[in-house]
Parts: C-alpha cells; sequence; structure tokens
C-alpha cells in the first residue's frame, strides 16, 4: 500500500458525505432550522422592521435584548418577508464544541436550499473544525452572485471563544456574499468595536424592541382588548414596553370583566409574569447574584456602593455591569446609577418578603441613611417612608431644609403626597412641621395652623433646637400670615429668618433658594396686603429676579402676579400686562401644579382688558381662572378677584352686581387699606353710574385721602354734583407723584376738561382732552372715556381731537385727512377698534397658518384664551374666518 503525505491529502472533513448527523453520530435536530412560527396576535412594527432592512447592508447585525423583548419573532417576521433564503439556526447549549457548531450552521444552510460546495464538506470532530473547512466556506459564500442571509438565534448560548474567532474569521473573508444576524441575551463575544467604527454594523437594542403606546394599543386589539389611551400608556410605563409582558397581561385580561380595571389593579407577583421572570432571568443567576437581587429589589434606583452597604460584598460594580451587559433587567442610568425592570422588582420583593420577613424594612431603613449622606435625599426619603420610619423622614427635610420642597419643584406633589400616609402617632418638631406645610400650602388654614402651633411650642421647649428646623418654622409662620392677612406677623418671621441665616451650615442655603424666595414671596404678599407697596415691591423683585430651575418657578411666579398686581393699581396696564404675561409662561413653562390655582396673573390680564374695554376677553380670563381656582386663597388673591369682577361689571352696566362685588367681605387679620380703596371706588363709581351722587360720595369720602385715584373719583362725584369749584380743588391738592400712570392721568385731565366745560373754559377743555388722548392712545384706554359721560362725545367728532381718537376710541371713527390729490382715495375701511397686543401676536401666527394649540403653545396660554382672541380679532376686522382675517388684516396693513 503506498503511503500518502498527510499534507497532500484532503482533510478528514472533505470526505464526509452530510447524513444528517453530527460528528458525534447524533442525528441533528431539524427544529433548529425552522423559522419560529408567529402567532395570529403577533404585530407587525414597521419602524423595526425598516431598521431591519439595513442588514442587508452590513455584515453583522446585533439584536440585543432581554428575556420577552420580541426578538426572535421580530426577525423571523422580517425573514419571512425577504426574497431570497434564510438560513436559520437557532442556539443551544451544547454547541460549544466547534465541530457540532459547525455541522449545524452549515446544515442550516442547506435546509434553506442555500447550496454549500462539496470541496467545503463537514467537520468530522466534534472538538475541532479543520481550517480549511472555514476558508473554504469563506470563499464560496464570497465569489456569489448573491448574498447569504443566516440568522443565528439565541447566540448568548454561543459561549466559546473559539467559536466567535471561528465566526469572525468566515464573516470578515466573506465580504458583500455574507450578511450574519445575531439575536441574543447577551453581547456577543465578536469584536463589535471594530464594526461599529467602520459604521459595518447594524444593531437594535432593548430600548428601541419596546413597544410604544402607539403600537401597544394595536397589540392589545389583536388580543380582543380595547382600552383607552390613557390606560394603554400607563400600562405601557408599568411594562417599559417589554413585550413579553404586554402579552403576558393581555393573555389574563381575556379572563376579566373589566380589562381597564384590572390594568390598574393587576399584582405582578401573582401572574404568570412572575413565572416567566424567575424562570428566564433570576434562576439563571448564582445564588450570591440573586441574593443581591433579592436585598436590592427595595431600591428605585442604586449604585455599587450602596449595593455593596445593602448585601456585604465589594464586586458589585462588576456584579451590576455584567447584569446589564446581559440584559437580566438592570438598566444603566448614567453617573453610576442602576435601576431594576419595575415588574421584575415587584416580583422580587414579593420573593424577599416570602424568603426573608421582616429584612425589607431593615434594608430601606440603611439605604435611606446611606443615600442621605451622599446627598440623594430624595431616594432617602422614598426609602425612609417606605421602612415607615417617618421620624427620620420628616427630620431629613426639615434639617436638610427641604422644606421649601414640599411647595415647589417637580417633586412638590409627590413630596406632599408621600407624608400623606404619616400617622398622627409620629410626634415632634419635624414631623409637626411637615404637617403644617402640607396643610398651609394647601391653604387648610385650621389644621396647618394648629400644627404650626404645636411645632412652635416644641421648638420653644428644646432650647437648643437645630437652626435648619427654625428657620423652617420662619418659612411657615410667614406663609401663615400671608394667609391670614397679618402684616406684622410676617415682619416677625422674616426678622428671625434674618437672625437665623448665621447659623445655617456653610452651602445648605445655597443648596435650597427656593426657601429665601418663598419667604420674601410671602413677605412681599403681606405688605402689599398693607399698602405698602415701594416695601412690597422690594421683597417681591429679589424674587422675580432670581435664577434657577423648577425649584424657583413657584416663588417667581407668584413674585411676578404680585408686581403686576402694584401696577395696575398705580394706574400702569402696560406694566401689569408685562409682568402678567411673564408670570403666565413662568406657570406654562414649568408646568405648576394644580394647586397653586391660576394666581394672579389672569386676574391682572383682566383688569387691563377692562381698561381697554375689552370686555369679552376680561370675561374668558375669569371664566378660564375660575376652574383652576384652589378650594382657599390668601387674601390678596380674594380681593384682587373681586375688584377685577366688580369693574367688569359694572363695565357692562350691571351696577347692582357690581355694587355687590365691592361689598363682598374679605376675611383677614387685618383690612387692607388699597383693597378698601378698590371696594370704596366701585361703590361710588356704580352709584354714580345710578345717578345717586349722594351715594356714591358718601363711599368715596372714607377713602379719598388714600391716594390719588380715590382724589379723582372723588372729584368725578362733586362735578355730578355740580360743584365744579371743589371738584378743581380736590385735583389740585394732589401732588405731582410719578407712582401714579395713565390710568389715573387720564381720568384726572378728563375731570379737569368736563369741569372747565362746565365754567366755560374751551381752551383749556381741548387742551386737557388732548392731554388724555395722547396718554389713553399710548396704553389704548378705552374704559376711562367710557365712563367720562355724553358731554365728551361730540368733542371728539371734531378737529384735532377727530384725528387723536380716530382709530382707536370712536367706533367708526376715522382720522381727519387733509384737502388735496391724496384726498381724492376713499379712506380706507380701518378696523373699528384698535387689536390689543396679544391679538396682534395671535393674528401674525394666524398668518403664518398655525393652528390654535400652535399658537397657544407659541404664546404659553390655553388653547381657549386663544379661541377668545380670535373670536375678539373677528369681530373687530368685521369677518368670520381665519382666511377672511388674515386677508382683512394685510388690506390694513396690519400685518
Amino acid at each position: 500500500m503506498a503511503v500518502t503525505d498527510e499534507t497532500d491529502a484532503e482533510p478528514a472533513s472533505a470526505r464526509v458525505d452530510p447524513t444528517g448527523v453530527d460528528p458525534t453520530g447524533d442525528p441533528l435536530l431539524r427544529t433548529r432550522f425552522a423559522l419560529p412560527r408567529r402567532p395570529a396576535t403577533f404585530l407587525r412594527r414597521p419602524r423595526l422592521v425598516r431598521h431591519l432592512d439595513q442588514a442587508l447592508r452590513t455584515p453583522l447585525t446585533v439584536v440585543d435584548g432581554s428575556a420577552g423583548a420580541g426578538k426572535t419573532l421580530l426577525v423571523a417576521d422580517w425573514a419571512a418577508g425577504l426574497r431570497e433564503p434564510v438560513a436559520w439556526l437557532t442556539g443551544d447549549t451544547a454547541d460549544q464544541a466547534p465541530g457540532i457548531f459547525w455541522a449545524y450552521l452549515l446544515e442550516a444552510l442547506r435546509a434553506a436550499g442555500i447550496p454549500v460546495a462539496a470541496e467545503v464538506g463537514c467537520p468530522a470532530e466534534a472538538g475541532r473544525v479543520d481550517p480549511r473547512t472555514l476558508t473554504r466556506l469563506a470563499a464560496d459564500l464570497e465569489r456569489r452572485d448573491h448574498t447569504t442571509v443566516v440568522v443565528l438565534d439565541e447566540f448568548d448560548r454561543v459561549t466559546s471563544p473559539e467559536i466567535a474567532r471561528q465566526l469572525q474569521f468566515v464573516l470578515h473573508h466573506a465580504g458583500p456574499g455574507l450578511r450574519l444576524l445575531l439575536v441574543t441575551r447577551t453581547e456577543p463575544l465578536l469584536p463589535l468595536h471594530r464594526y461599529r467604527v467602520s459604521g459595518e454594523m447594524t444593531e437594535i437594542r432593548g430600548a428601541e424592541l419596546a413597544f410604544t403606546p402607539g403600537e401597544a394599543g394595536p397589540l392589545l386589539s389583536r388580543h380582543g382588548l380595547h382600552l383607552p389611551d390613557d390606560a394603554v400608556q400607563a400600562l405601557v410605563e408599568r411594562t417599559r414596553g417589554w413585550a413579553a409582558g404586554l402579552r403576558l397581561w393581555a393573555l389574563a385580561a381575556q379572563r376579566e370583566p373589566d380589562p381597564g380595571t384590572y390594568a390598574q389593579q393587576f399584582e405582578a407577583n401573582h401572574s404568570t409574569m412572575a413565572d416567566f421572570l424567575l424562570a428566564e432571568v433570576l434562576d439563571r443567576q448564582p445564588p450570591a447574584t440573586q441574593d443581591l437581587l433579592l436585598r436590592i429589589s427595595v431600591l428605585d434606583r442604586f449604585r455599587p456602593d450602596l449595593v455593596n452597604a445593602l448585601t456585604g460584598r465589594t464586586d458589585a460594580e462588576s456584579v451590576l455591569a455584567s447584569l446589564h451587559r446581559d440584559n437580566a433587567f438592570v438598566h444603566y442610568l448614567g453617573d453610576s446609577w442602576y435601576s431594576l425592570h419595575p415588574l421584575f422588582a415587584e416580583i422580587l420583593r414579593a420573593h424577599l418578603r416570602a424568603r426573608r420577613p421582616g429584612l425589607e424594612p431593615e434594608l430601606r431603613g440603611r439605604a435611606a441613611r446611606r443615600l442621605r449622606r451622599s446627598g440623594a435625599l430624595w431616594d432617602a426619603l422614598v426609602q425612609g417612608a417606605e421602612a415607615d420610619d417617618w421620624e427620620f423622614t420628616a427630620r431629613a427635610v426639615v434639617d436638610d431644609l427641604a422644606l421649601g420642597r414640599l411647595f415647589t419643584g417637580l417633586r412638590s406633589e409627590e413630596l406632599s403626597a408621600l407624608f400623606a400616609r404619616m400617622g398622627p402617632e409620629v410626634t415632634g418638631p419635624a414631623p409637626d412641621l411637615v404637617r403644617a406645610a402640607r396643610d398651609l400650602g394647601r391653604c387648610d388654614l385650621a389644621r396647618g395652623l394648629t400644627h404650626l402651633r404645636d411645632a412652635g411650642e416644641k421648638l420653644a421647649r428644646d432650647g437648643g433646637a437645630a437652626a435648619p428646623a427654625q428657620l423652617g418654622f420662619a418659612l411657615l409662620e410667614a406663609l401663615a400670615a400671608r394667609l391670614t392677612g397679618s402684616p406684622a406677623r410676617a415682619e416677625r418671621a422674616a426678622e428671625q429668618a434674618g437672625l437665623l441665616r448665621g447659623r445655617i451650615p456653610a452651602g445648605l442655603l445655597d443648596a435650597h433658594p427656593e426657601l429665601t424666595a418663598l419667604l420674601l414671596t410671602h413677605l412681599g404678599s403681606a405688605r402689599l396686603w398693607d399698602g405698602r407697596f415701594d416695601e412690597a415691591r422690594a421683597a417681591l423683585s429679589a424674587v422675580a429676579g432670581q435664577p434657577g430651575g423648577a425649584v424657583m418657578a413657584l416663588p417667581r411666579w407668584e413674585a411676578l402676579g404680585h408686581l403686576a398686581l402694584i401696577h395696575y393699581l398705580d394706574g400702569w396696564p402696560g406694566r401689569a400686562e408685562h409682568k402678567a404675561l411673564a408670570a403666565a409662561g413662568q406657570a406654562e413653562r414649568h408646568s405648576l401644579p394644580r394647586r397653586s390655582g391660576a394666581g394672579l396673573g389672569p386676574l391682572v390680564l383682566a383688569a387691563v382688558h377692562v381698561e381697554r374695554d375689552e370686555l369679552d376677553e376680561a370675561q374668558a380670563l375669569l371664566d378660564d381662572e375660575a376652574v383652576s381656582r384652589p378650594a382657599a386663597e390668601d387674601p390678596v388673591v380674594r380681593a384682587g378677584r373681586a375688584v377685577v369682577r366688580g369693574r367688569l361689571l359694572l363695565a357692562r352696566g350691571d351696577t347692582r352686581a357690581a355694587l355687590a362685588a365691592a361689598d363682598a367681605p374679605v376675611t383677614a387679620d387685618v383690612g387692607s387699606p388699597w383693597a378698601q380703596e378698590q371696594s370704596a371706588l366701585l361703590a361710588s363709581a356704580a352709584h354714580l353710574a345710578q345717578g345717586q351722587p349722594e351715594l356714591a360720595r358718601k363711599d368715596v369720602e372714607r377713602v379719598a385721602h388714600h391716594r390719588a385715584p380715590c382724589a379723582v373719583q372723588a372729584a368725578r362725584v362733586r362735578l355730578a354734583e355740580g360743584r365744579a369749584d371743589e371738584a378743581l380743588g380736590l385735583l389740585d391738592g394732589l401732588r405731582e407723584d410719578a407712582r401714579y400712570g395713565p390710568a389715573v392721568a387720564v381720568r384726572a385731565a378728563l375731570v379737569r376738561a368736563q369741569a372747565a366745560q362746565v365754567t366755560g373754559d374751551h381752551t383749556a377743555v381741548g387742551r386737557l382732552v388732548t392731554r388724555a388722548l395722547l396718554d389713553g392712545r399710548r396704553e389704548r384706554l378705552r374704559r376711562p372715556f367710557a365712563e367720562a359721560g355724553p358731554w365728551l362725545r361730540p368733542l371728539l367728532c371734531t378737529g384735532r381731537l377727530r384725528d387723536l381718537a380716530g382709530g382707536w376710541l370712536v367706533p367708526g371713527q376715522v382720522p381727519h385727512r387733509p384737502a388735496g390729490p391724496a384726498a381724492a382715495a376713499p379712506a380706507p375701511d380701518l378696523v373699528v377698534e384698535d387689536l390689543s397686543a396679544r391679538e396682534r401676536e395671535v393674528l401674525h401666527r394666524l398668518a403664518d397658518m398655525l393652528s390654535t394649540e400652535e399658537i397657544a403653545a407659541d404664546l404659553h396660554v390655553s388653547v381657549n384664551t386663544v379661541k377668545t382672541h380670535l373670536k375678539s380679532i373677528y369681530r373687530k376686522l368685521g369677518v368670520g374666518r381665519r382666511a377672511e382675517a388674515v386677508r382683512r388684516a394685510r388690506d390694513k396693513e396690519l400685518l
């Protein structure tokens, strides 16, 4: 027999014909080559299919997600829709032997109808593959005129580095002839970084695999479940869009009489989800890792140092990174923070309670103290509350100067709700301060003041009480003073807070700017109630001008609203409007909690509209404000509302209702000079409109000495009684004061003009009405002219006064045009009334083809407010539709 040199001989694998067995002689399991069957409820998601289509353009595609993420069905559905055949192989733990793995892969190609050159052969040994087999396979794939698509499902079961290197060799040398898709729970051992850098890899990760609400609705419909959008949204949030979770929930809900209610009440630990997650995730981990997962299930989020503290381990960083990499329902949040999938955490907590009763509160208590020391106060409070350690939780809020966060910030409502579970058996200064803050924040004065008094008594008994607790008490004292209308109490609280600032640890006040801002806002409001406008303005301006994020939103919003009211009361409607709009923008931008109500801003805007005789707009604002009005408010807001509502009723001619508004009581510890003044002015104006100057005089005389607006109204009354000299005497007694704006100046000028007409000084009449028109036109103040009476109307139709009034004051009247060539052309049909500044803003956006909702978002107002503006624009332009309004506005050169 001739001896053959092994180097010249054909490899053993080349002499093995495929016989349907692996190198060990066991039959090849053909079910591993079949595309998984899609159930009738399967939902194709076009966005993912489009992404998978990129797999035909890149050598490698990785679909990497957790158990039940829908990876396999997604790829199987996509593969079934391709024109070219797809070789499918489902991984198995037995595939760690290279010979067995490649025997299965070669058979997968043949099973899909993809011919394999005879020279490639099959592996003859389980533990190895002849390199020439792989070289010939790569060359065979590379020289084909079409692309071969290979899908390796459950590739996470293949853990052999040798197989990974061999697969990388074939993929690299097959070139465009091979497109490889790996469906896996863990990151494969291939050098993915190279493919990422070169742009030769398509990736679909867990976040992209998650169902969106728009996809979850149709999926549930395929199970015969039709839920409202908000219920679908809530279900997606709870499951994080996890495909298996949605499907398992749907199967369970089909047996429920009310799926909508079940969506809110189902317990994951008592469902098939628990069986799935325990079998597919928890039971696959080593016992030590299972214990770690059970312990950290009490945490909403965690870092390695915290996990080590709860488990007694030192390797949490590597364990967490591995769990995240393996898609074991551990999510990386950034900055070393992790979290568990909420359903997984819920199930783990149930098992922790069953396996280790009593351990959960201990773990939460330890976590709370560790989190507080690390500066994660919110997480510490959540853990303290879950551990029912209310003394620690309340003390943490107070000692960390976070009491103001119960009022303002992104989590103010969550924080308030968290302490709603604190029972009455928990006692001490800190719990009482928290209770007082919650109740006063909701304007529940009876309960809030009781808790505040209890806290004060306990702090007084504790002579060495910490400065943060005393400062928190001063903050709540200032709020109580504001709500009860007690300026002196607010001043005492502010003085006490100032003395305490030096005793607060360095940096703590800087970390909580909202506390100082809230205190100044309460102080400013109390001063405003007391009629000390300059002092109120100083405190409020310090808050309105402060930078800061969401925690500063509430005090800035309130400060701007109060400043707007001061401007209005001083007769500056334009300035008031500017501040009120800034307040509205603040509320819209930061989505302030509903318990805050609408605030002063809308009331001031409505008052400005009344001054401009834009009564429909004012009514719309008052209607909107009424919807969001809280059950109780401070006296400044209540008095402000009474004033505006009364002014609007008077402008509409309902004098009886206006008088009722003027008499509406506002409960407070002390009376407010300006509230009394405004009430008297309103009653006087209503009685004057009824033709009862005697009653009007009685109303105004009790406040005539207060401020300029009162003196002007008193002069109007004297004039109505036929005492022109006394009227002029009252006005002459007014000292010039730059505080009072055009709303006061216009009324004073008109009273003087009427008195001059009575005395026959027509030159003075023209001069004074001219001054009133010039001052009024800048602010579009129509109401003072409407209040002046019938003597004024004929004057506004003559000469220069007609020019000054035309186009904005007198309906249908146009400015006088000089004779000459220009006069030959007909005067344009002017707008009956000027558009307000906000109406012009709406009109410009209307011309830009923005929808009502888009205009509302752009201007930071409600959709109803925009609709009100649109109605007013249509009325003023004499049109009925959007297109007509834009066309008419362009004709009138308003655009």
